[in-house]
């Protein structure tokens, strides 16, 4: 098993930028971080595999967020810059089985950190 844990999700004005963490128990090859805004589905924002990188994204957020990986460390990270109002929701680490942004492929989260964006 795999155990994450988020930290630094906050309130801020649109325009501008957090930063995530998640701490996983373990080394994990495949990472991600999902979005869920109020009242919709939880989707893929942001993906990561290997020691190295391969980072993928989703339309919505391509440009504005990165993703990356300290793997001595066991850590993950979210840089969101232009945030928007419709960034505002849970925010949730994910570890799964291969390099995809589908929640079916990830088999462990995290408890998820609170995001909300002013305009």
């Amino acid at each position: 098993q795999v155990q994450l844990m988020e930290f630094g999700g906050g309130s801020v004005q649109a325009g501008g930028s957090l930063r995530l963490s998640c701490k996983a128990s373990t080394y994990s090859t495949h990472m991600a971080w999902f979005h869920q805004a109020p009242g919709k589905e939880r989707e893929g924002v942001a993906g990561i595999s290997g020691a190295v990188g391969d980072p993928r994204y989703a339309d919505s957020v391509r440009g504005r967020f990165t993703i990356s990986r300290d793997s001595p460390k066991n850590m993950v990270y979210l840089q969101m810059d232009s945030l928007k109002s419709e960034d505002t929701g849970v925010y949730y680490c994910a570890s799964g089985v291969r390099a995809s942004l589908r929640e079916s492929d990830f088999r462990y989260w995290g408890q998820g950190v609170q995001v909300n964006v002013s305009s």
